[in-house]
């Protein structure tokens, strides 16, 4: 304090950080990479363990005899949605009734912005079905759901047969405390958000459904279950959910507890975990399962139907069974097992799941990194940022002063404020006109031209966002003379403050996207001057802007599932990734799209007003 204290100090320091702001800057950047790079370094990760006294101890008995007889209720299932030609609702009543559970139907219908090409569908009617099994030992006031989607084709139609098996198991055992929901949802993720909006009176998307008949207690936890093939190899677990909400750590360790414990090979990301921490391909291995968990949280999309549990404060996960070429391979009933053991654990919780983390990234399942480890990497990121804040508030503070012919030193004008706030108020406009613009003139873009809904809401937003490119650049000229370069100065001032808060927000919220967001536009807002090279510079600024940082980060999240793409493919897949993005935000509430369209990319238009100032 006695440093900030003393005016000469503090003129000191203030003058250390000025004249050594860019070497200082440059540090930090590559300090706070290598940070991050570290994070998947084992002896700087934490090893997993239970934080939950309820279930620290997987000292059950898993007695599931049923994986046969699940089967073949899984291929009985299909039958009749194949029948039906979708879910077989009467059916499912019928066989939830049979194995004594509280029955109800859930009716929804939601018409989307713009056809989904992917799935193909557009006007989305279907029906929920859940069964509801009554705790015999305490007053209902809590509850747990298992469920599994009713996918299109042969998908997930073991994942039914188990859910049924295990309900009828379930109900002949009396130790039960809490209400246990066993869900069949229809239409995946549409499906499932209509039933919690349901089952929580809430409407935040604008779907029509019909109320709900029957309730359990409040919800704690949930399990999402999706198989496709009668014996798997292993065991999925995905934990990423809306906006990069993630459930509580214990819940993952809780998984890997009993995975361990039955014999079954599990992952995360789809990556074994690897005890050659110490080898190059071992740290390979690591930076890229914590890579893969960075991108998908990044994404701010479900991915899963656990994914819009979370946004109710419900601890959620789905456990995704993979038959891929390995040779062990794990049964209907070993699945089952591995199930009732969890729900057995999470039945003896006293209070929801809360003393372990809720801010974590995974570069294994037995190792994690918590808050507190991985935010400095962006905090040294950001610290760039105040930096060169500081630079230029103390060029502001002393502008240069020139000399007239008659000798007299003359104090450069003050830049007016339509200079700064015409820049602001035309680059959020255009960031508007990104957000709204796209869904609400597909109508006129399809009338004249040759496209589809879909194609139309995509190539719209690209048109303008390239467009935006050429708007903001002339705004300064309404300011002339010497006050130009305290312009520009001032208005760096306002963009670097306008972006340091923007990141930190975000990365409080989603560390995954803001960090991201941070190795991109750091750099430029940090270096980039009227004075610098015109071509270059526009070059380097375009390849690092939000469009093209998301076109790379396809690219990259398919070389790290090792599914690389070709160019005509990868771009097919950005144009997918676009509409997703905005379906997602019109669907569930996924705020990566208005984020990107009404912050992140004015504020970077800001800066290519920068450096077009004349």
């Amino acid at each position: 304090m006695g440093l900030l204290s003393d005016p000469n100090r503090r003129r000191a320091l203030i003058g250390m950080l000025t004249r050594l702001n860019a070497p200082i800057c440059m540090i930090c950047y590559m300090a706070g990479v290598a940070w991050f790079m570290g994070l998947a370094f084992e002896p700087f990760t934490l090893r997993t363990y239970m934080s939950e006294n309820a279930m620290g101890s997987t000292m059950v008995e898993e007695r599931f005899p049923a994986g046969e007889r699940a089967l073949a209720t899984g291929r009985e299932f299909a039958a009749h949605k194949k029948k039906t030609g979708g879910m077989p609702v009467d059916w499912l009543v019928r066989t939830m009734q049979a194995r004594g559970l509280e029955v109800y139907t859930q009716r929804f219908s939601r018409k989307l912005p713009f056809p989904d090409e992917d799935k193909e569908r557009y006007m989305v009617k279907g029906t929920n079905v859940y069964g509801i099994l009554r705790a015999p030992r305490a007053p209902r006031t809590e509850a747990l759901v298992l469920s599994a989607p009713c996918s299109p084709g042969n998908e997930n139609n073991q994942a039914v047969g188990i859910l049924l098996g295990l309900a009828q198991y379930f109900r002949s055992q009396i130790y039960w405390a809490k209400d246990i929901i066993f869900l069949v949802n229809e239409h995946d993720l549409i499906g499932m958000q209509a039933w919690l909006e349901g089952y929580h009176h809430t409407n935040t998307t604008g779907m029509d459904w019909s109320p709900l008949q029957g309730r359990g207690g409040s919800i704690q936890a949930a399990l999402s279950l999706e198989l496709s093939s009668d014996v798997v190899t292993s065991l999925d677990l995905v934990l990423e959910g809306l906006n990069g909400q993630l459930p509580n750590l214990d819940l993952a360790n809780l998984f890997y507890a009993f995975c361990q414990k039955i014999g079954v090979l599990c992952t995360t990301q789809g990556k074994l975990p690897r005890n050659d921490w110490d080898t190059t391909s071992g740290y390979s291995h690591a930076v890229q399962t914590m890579m893969l968990m960075v991108l998908k949280q990044a994404s701010s999309r479900p991915w899963g139907d656990h994914g819009l549990f979370l946004r109710y404060h419900i601890e959620a996960a789905s456990i995704k069974g993979v038959n891929s070429f390995r040779p062990y391979k794990t049964d209907a009933t070993t699945v089952g097992r591995l199930l009732e053991g969890m729900y057995r654990k999470l039945n003896n919780l006293l209070e929801r799941l809360h003393q372990s983390y809720f801010f974590y990234l995974m570069p294994s399942l037995t190792r994690f990194v918590s808050i507190g480890y991985y935010m400095p990497a962006f905090g040294l990121l950001a610290l760039i940022l105040l930096l060169r804040a500081l630079d230029l508030w103390v060029q502001l503070s002393s502008p240069p002063t020139r000399t007239t012919e008659d000798g007299v030193e003359v104090v450069p004008a003050s830049p007016g404020v339509l200079s700064i706030l015409t820049p602001l108020v035309i680059s959020h406009l255009t960031g508007v006109a990104l957000y709204t613009l796209p869904v609400l003139s597909q109508e006129l873009a399809v009338e004249h031209f040759p496209v589809s809904e879909t194609e139309a809401v995509v190539l719209t937003a690209i048109a303008i966002y390239t467009a935006g490119l050429a708007l903001p650049h002339n705004t300064h000229r309404l300011l002339a003379g010497e006050g130009t370069e305290q312009g520009w100065k001032v208005l760096k001032l306002v963009a670097v403050l306008y972006l340091a808060v923007l990141l930190g927000c975000t990365a409080l919220i989603n560390f995954s996207l803001g960090f991201i967001l941070a190795l991109t536009l750091v750099p430029l807002a940090a270096f980039i001057t009227p004075h610098v090279p015109k071509t270059l510079s526009a070059v380097v600024m375009v390849i690092l802007s939000p469009g093209l940082t998301l076109l790379f980060a396809v690219f990259f999240f398919q070389e790290l599932q090792e599914t690389p793409v070709t160019l005509q493919e990868g771009w097919m897949l950005y144009l997918s990734v676009i509409s997703q993005g905005i379906l997602d935000h019109a669907l569930y509430g996924s705020l990566l799209y208005p984020l990107a369209a009404l912050l992140v990319y004015p504020c970077w238009l800001l800066f290519w007003n920068i450096l077009f100032w004349k």
